[in-house]
């Protein structure tokens, strides 16, 4: 069993094991890949809207010959009748041979691994991580530039809350990758995340314009500045139309085999003018969701048969009931867990959603 919580988790070869792995079953024959699969069940709890993401589990699972079960509306769940998220995902996994989830609350990945008996895929939880998203990224940034190794990559958008983001980025510090955070300064990329690109001497840079470096990225990643993550309208109002790049701001200014990437949905932050330009890969990268989640349950449920290392925990965790994370929106404050610390050289970050503990 193999789950798949966070991007950090995982080591460089589990990484490149599941990109190999999802090209291989894309060009498998259709009839013989419904057949890996026959007889699974998946799973698929959706605390927050999603189009991508849960389709293309669902397509991937179905492709694989793997039934779903599951809701995308917690309002149709036993959840509005007061069931805490513990005793949802205890029955869920009676009836599973893996979960994919989505949750709006911070750390309620990892919370989930620690109830169920069965594989967990995080499918986002809150503003922490989204690991499918940033393997389906690297597959396509490998697709479309030939490799992963030593690219710029610029974000652009929204950097604090932007999960995306914080997955991408802790996966490109395994390969070397030159990081530019492109943000106005309230929505800017979170201290606790370049902690780790500093520990990894990752270079990096933060920005409130990408002009200047447009010459020279191998990748724009645009994101959307995200409306529901705000706790203060006002903030959301004053920013929300930071970026918006056209044909016009690109053509002539950046490299030739630059490439534009998004995780969609996007609102205004990139004009259509660009989805025919060689340029634009979104389209192509949500299309790249379905091999890559093909990949991550077979290897998830040991269909696949893993054969790459497994990466060495390089922290302590220690349980401590006096703690409080001071992340307001981590699952800490609504369930009862173990309250565990993960110790590292450069601080104490709370087990579940990754903030350092008092920051």
């Amino acid at each position: 069993m193999k789950n798949f919580i966070s991007i950090k988790e995982l080591s460089k070869e589990e990484i490149i094991e599941v990109l190999d792995t999802a090209k291989k079953l894309d060009n498998t024959d259709s009839d013989e890949r419904r057949k890996i699969m026959d007889g699974k069940i998946m799973t698929s709890i959706f605390f927050e809207p999603s189009t991508r993401t849960r389709l293309s589990f669902t397509s991937a699972a179905y492709r694989m010959g793997c039934k779903e079960l599951g809701f995308d509306n917690p309002d149709k769940s036993s959840i509005m009748k007061g069931e805490s998220l513990r005793d949802t995902l205890i029955m869920v996994s009676a009836y599973s041979d893996i979960i994919v989830m989505r949750h709006n609350i911070d750390g309620a990945a990892k919370f989930a691994e620690e109830v169920t008996n069965c594989p967990v895929i995080n499918a986002g939880d809150g503003s922490n991580e989204h690991p499918s998203q940033t393997l389906l990224d690297l597959y396509t940034l490998r697709d479309e530039l030939g490799s992963i190794e030593n690219k710029k990559i610029a974000f652009v958008g929204d950097t604090k809350y932007g999960r995306t983001v914080h997955s991408l980025s802790k996966a490109l510090k395994m390969f070397n990758g030159e990081l530019y955070f492109v943000s106005p300064d309230i929505i800017q990329i979170p201290d606790y995340i370049l902690k780790e690109l500093d520990q990894a001497k990752i270079k990096y840079k933060k920005l409130n314009s990408y002009e200047e470096i447009l010459k020279d990225i191998d990748c724009l990643y645009m994101t959307r500045i995200q409306k529901e993550r705000f706790d203060n309208i006002n903030e959301y109002e004053k920013v929300k139309n930071a970026f918006n790049i056209s044909r016009k701001d690109i053509e002539g200014k950046c490299k030739d085999n630059m490439i534009i990437m998004h995780p969609l949905p996007r609102v205004d932050e990139i004009n259509i003018d660009l989805d025919d330009t060689k340029y634009a890969k979104y389209f192509v990268q949500a299309r790249n969701g379905v091999p890559t989640r093909m990949a991550m349950l077979a290897l998830a449920t040991g269909i696949i048969e893993s054969k790459a290392k497994r990466k060495e925990i390089d922290y302590e965790v220690v349980e401590n009931k006096e703690m409080v994370c001071t992340n307001g929106k981590c699952v800490t404050h609504f369930e009862q867990t173990k309250n565990k610390v993960a110790k590292r050289s450069y601080g104490d970050f709370c087990y579940y959603c990754n903030r350092e503990i008092g920051k």
